[in-house]
């Protein structure tokens, strides 16, 4: 409290208007009556008389679903599509519903923090402004459409407007949704772009979004898949729903928008029913029903989790777009970008943006122009990267990642105290929040209670308690929560596995870190193998800026290393010092750049570090360090490498889904053998067989079943297929 957070679920007498010891016991009643709620406006007649729907209705546009058509019947249709997108907010039952919500909240979780400052930043910008806000969310957990909304209401946000994915609701809980504020995208808006149905669809959609923006109800859009949906990160949905904000902007009808990085992150995600996380069954009124009475009946057995939502600082869509553009380089393919280097029939690596885009266009967007769908998953990376750096680090992540990477054999609680302090400081230093305080003893026993499931805690003889993770499944629940605390050390693993990279090819890795740190790396190499391992990474996992060039993250990732002292300056003979500041070559070539110059031009700075060495530093907790860092992405990179063994053991052509368990069946049986379990997950074998998809490993072929995955010509070879898996491995710490 004293920091300015508050507990948003902690209410009491002092939030009412009224005193007494009967409000004490109603003050929750009272509170939800208090809550305003605006109005609701003639929404639908200005949707029926808005441009767009108008042009289609009198048969303006082509493909209209006016042509030769009765009015009235369109009207009608018109109607129809806008009951499925979207209803009038019922006050009655939304603080109904304010009030049951808040109850359940107080019986499931410890608290949710909020910091008021950011709360206050919110409501100035919305204030200063006078544009609508759109909220773009991380996605954990499908309770988090509900608890946002709450959360902002209960300061003075107003009703929030959430963008649902219909598949994960059933036909009746979307009806309650609307009538709390939820938006649903209709079926007919996917159609094709020449169906009369699709255009009348698409038209009311943008009409709603645009009636929406114009009467300043904020917007929440999840930018990341629903939880437990197997596939790209962000999500196809919320790129739609932003894209319509986007077009929107870019047509006039608003002259801007506010746009808000938010972050929501628990101790653990709530549990949700079984078929949510597998495809095809909605959740229910009866199945979310079902998940309440099981929270409720479990709690005072199981402790309570935290929550904490972020808002990041708000900005404007329209300085974004202006500066975005001036910004764009070339792209090249990930097949253009490594498969030459991965055969060893090129050395050079292009400084260039490499062009991965997992998450595909749906209906609405696919009507937009190339130029603007760019646009639109540019701003998903920029917002979604904004709200992963500001989101908080939980107790839960830090305890997984020092069983999984540290400790898999076990260590003992005295021990852990300390480990858990010191990642928590390493965490602090590097910009990004904790979402816990209190004592440590206390708080590492808290977090143990919620791991119970997946580690045993063994009392030994002199009364210490020996931590151990089970395993099993277990590591890839852990693997899952240690994945929170990647992006506070990435920029550090990717260096890491790069030196690992480029030392893996001159000595033995099992050799002395004495005698590694005789090695000398030069800038140019560090920068290769740098540039190698991002072209390999999924940008899903990288989540780099768009604006930001290759040759400054490289300079990042260096420069991240000699902070944290794993990386020493070396000065050869006849070099520049690295001390020496002298004004050299100064009227040759500016040292300095203009911010906003991104552009491919940042690569000739390379051949300036030809002269700069660095070695390996020989403090004693560097070795540690150093091979902590490699494991954090290790996961990922031993799934690629068991994915390019598996290629002259698949069966193949097969189609995506039937390779994709194929890949996890030889995972999980590979984890029995060799205990990483950690690799074990389906989200990784898809991001496995996708990324050699984009590196020309696999192709897809049409078939009368659909598309089949088929093996390459080039790598139809076992000696490729071996290069394959070397150039993976090099990156990987044994």
């Amino acid at each position: 409290m004293d920091l300015g957070f508050c507990n948003v679920v902690l209410v009491k007498e002092e939030n009412t208007r009224f005193r007494g010891w009967l409000v004490r016991r109603l003050c929750y009643f009272l509170w939800s009556l208090e809550q305003r709620i605006p109005p609701c406006q003639d929404a639908p007649q200005k949707i029926m008389e808005s441009t767009r729907v108008q042009n289609v209705i009198s048969g303006r546009v082509p493909g209209g679903t006016g042509e030769g058509q009765v009015p009235d019947l369109v009207k009608k249709e018109v109607q129809r599509i806008l009951g499925h997108i979207q209803a009038p907010i019922h006050p009655f039952l939304l603080r109904l519903f304010s009030w049951a919500l808040l109850r359940f909240l107080n019986c499931v979780f410890l608290n949710v923090q909020l910091h008021k400052g950011q709360m206050k930043m919110v409501h100035k910008a919305a204030q200063a402004q006078g544009l609508p806000l759109v909220l773009l969310s991380t996605h954990k957990s499908l309770l988090d459409g509900i608890l946002l909304p709450f959360v902002l209401l209960s300061q003075g946000l107003g009703v929030l407007r959430v963008a649902w994915d219909p598949r994960t609701c059933s036909p009746t809980l979307r009806a309650l949704l609307k009538k709390l504020g939820g938006l649903f995208l209709p079926q007919e808006a996917n159609l094709t772009l020449d169906s009369p149905e699709g255009v009348l669809a698409r038209a009311v959609v943008h009409a709603a979004v645009e009636q929406l923006l114009v009467s300043r109800q904020p917007l929440l859009i999840f930018l990341e898949e629903h939880p437990g949906a197997q596939g790209p990160r962000l999500s196809a949905l919320g790129q739609t729903w932003l894209g319509l904000v986007v077009q929107a902007v870019q047509v006039g009808i608003i002259p801007d928008a506010m746009l808000v990085p938010v972050a929501i992150t628990y101790d653990l995600v709530p549990d949700a029913p079984c078929d949510v996380y597998h495809a095809l069954a909605p959740l229910g009124l009866w199945t979310g029903a079902l998940a309440v009475l099981r929270s409720l009946r479990g709690w005072g057995h199981s402790p309570r989790v935290c929550v904490r939502v972020h808002l990041a600082q708000p900005f404007s869509l329209q300085e974004y777009t202006i500066n975005a553009r001036s910004c764009w380089g070339s792209r090249q393919t990930l097949e253009q970008l490594l498969q030459p280097i991965v055969l060893g029939q090129c050395t050079v690596v292009p400084d260039t943006e490499k062009e991965q885009e997992w998450t595909p266009a749906t209906g609405p967007l696919l009507a937009f122009k190339e130029e603007d769908q760019l646009l639109v998953r540019r701003l998903s990376r920029h917002v979604l990267n904004a709200s992963v750096t500001s989101s908080a680090v939980m107790s839960t992540a830090i305890m997984a990642t020092l069983l999984l990477f540290k400790h898999q054999k076990g260590v003992f609680l005295s021990q852990l105290l300390g480990e858990f302090s010191w990642l928590t400081e390493e965490t602090l230093l590097r910009g990004f929040d904790v979402g816990f305080s209190g004592q440590l003893r206390c708080l590492v026993q808290h977090t143990l209670s919620l791991l119970r499931a997946h580690v045993a805690l063994l009392r030994v003889h002199q009364g210490d308690l020996l931590v151990v993770p089970r395993p099993g499944p277990s590591f890839t629940h852990l693997a899952r929560l240690s994945a929170e605390l990647l992006p506070a050390f990435l920029s550090e693993a990717v260096g890491a596995c790069a030196v690992r990279g480029l030392l893996a090819g001159r000595m033995p890795p099992e050799g002395p870190w004495e005698l590694q740190g005789i090695e000398l790396l030069s800038q140019n190499e560090l920068y290769r193998q740098i540039l190698l391992l991002l072209h390999l990474l999924p940008q899903d996992l990288l989540l780099l800026q768009p604006c930001q060039s290759s040759y400054c993250y490289c300079q990042e990732v260096l420069d991240r290393l000699i902070q944290c002292g794993l990386l020493v300056a070396e000065e050869t003979p006849g070099s520049r010092p690295a001390c020496d500041t002298g004004r050299q070559r100064l009227s040759a070539k500016l040292l300095w750049k203009p911010s906003g110059d991104f552009t491919d031009s940042d690569s000739d700075d390379f051949e300036e570090a030809e002269g700069r060495y660095f070695r390996l530093s020989q403090q004693s907790r560097c070795p540690d360090f150093f091979l902590f860092l490699c494991r954090l992405l290790s996961p990922l990179l031993k799934a690629f490498a068991q994915a390019a063994t598996f290629l002259h053991r698949g069966q193949l052509p097969d189609t995506e889904s039937g390779y994709t368990e194929q890949l996890l069946q030889f995972l999980q049986a590979t984890a029995q053998e060799e205990g990483f379990f950690e690799c074990a997950d389906q989200n990784l074998a898809i991001s496995a067989i996708w990324t050699f998809r984009d590196l020309g490993v696999l192709q897809q072929t049409p078939s009368p079943a659909g598309p089949m995955l088929c093996l390459s010509p080039t790598f139809t070879s076992r000696e490729n297929q071996e290069k394959l898996e070397q150039f993976i491995r090099q990156f990987i710490c044994s």
